[in-house]
């Protein structure tokens, strides 16, 4: 058995049981537990399971269905070990009670999947996976936007759910970008960076996740200026043209795995 073979065999088995050990997966496969585990390491890295102590178990179905199907399905391969280590450090941000706008995106979705294992949290989105994801954490009491229904991103958009977000003010306004820069953060779709400019103007405070990629970048819709970011959750310090704005605007950093930035 090759090493990809063995790899496509532990999707299946794990899709198939919903969770499963090293020691089990070991012996079925006749493989060492060192290669096992770093088989899950890189599985999970690929965001076709989630790896925990002494094995692994499924994703999610809604992140799963987005890793299947649609030009989302690229959008959410691209820095995934990025965006799995952000949303991990964008959880511990969050304590029971607070209330979160989400907009859709593949690293929000990313989130979301974290949200599924937190409690007691108000969650008002556009993006029917990430609703599903979030109404799986206990206590947790989801709002879903409607609108026009696009399949790809699985979101509402335009007038509707424009309107119907300007109804809430949440606590926390956590958005995902498609670039940012010394100007502010953007997005490429004039719908999606509508619905994140109105979550962030009804928000008391505005999180952004965004993987280092989206540094220095420019996109044709402007979200919000960096003096309206309240703190910026990434995997790697931003360059230093761009720290320095953001440190000028008052953005806290939290890198992944790191504390929050001075």
């Amino acid at each position: 058995m090759t090493p990809e073979e063995r790899r496509q065999r532990i999707v299946s088995v794990v899709q198939d049981r919903e969770r499963v050990s090293v020691d089990a997966l070991a012996e079925m496969l006749d493989a060492s537990r060192e290669t096992i585990r770093r088989d899950l390491s890189e599985l999970d890295a690929l965001g076709w399971l989630r790896k925990h102590h002494g094995g692994a178990s499924a994703v999610e179905p809604a992140l799963s269905e987005a890793l299947r199907e649609g030009p989302f399905r690229e959008r959410m391969r691209d820095a995934l070990p990025a965006k799995r280590a952000i949303a991990r450090a964008a959880i511990s941000l969050f304590r029971p009670g607070d209330s979160l706008f989400i907009d859709t995106g593949t690293t929000t979705l990313v989130f979301a999947e974290e949200l599924a294992r937190a409690r007691d949290l108000t969650v008002i989105t556009n993006s029917s996976k990430i609703a599903a994801l979030a109404g799986r954490g206990e206590g947790n009491q989801v709002f879903l936007l409607g609108g026009r229904y696009r399949e790809d991103g699985g979101e509402s958009v335009g007038p509707i759910a424009v309107d119907q977000a300007r109804r809430f003010h949440a606590m926390h306004a956590v958005l995902t970008i498609g670039a940012l820069d010394s100007a502010g953060i953007m997005d490429f779709d004039p719908e999606e960076a509508e619905i994140a400019r109105v979550m962030a103007e009804q928000a008391r405070d505005v999180t952004v996740l965004a993987d280092s990629g989206k540094f220095g970048r420019s996109a044709l819709f402007k979200v919000a200026t960096l003096e309206a970011v309240t703190r910026l959750v990434t995997d790697a310090a931003p360059p230093r043209e761009t720290e320095a704005a953001l440190r000028e605007a008052g953005v806290k950093t939290v890198l992944a795995g790191s504390r929050e930035a001075p």
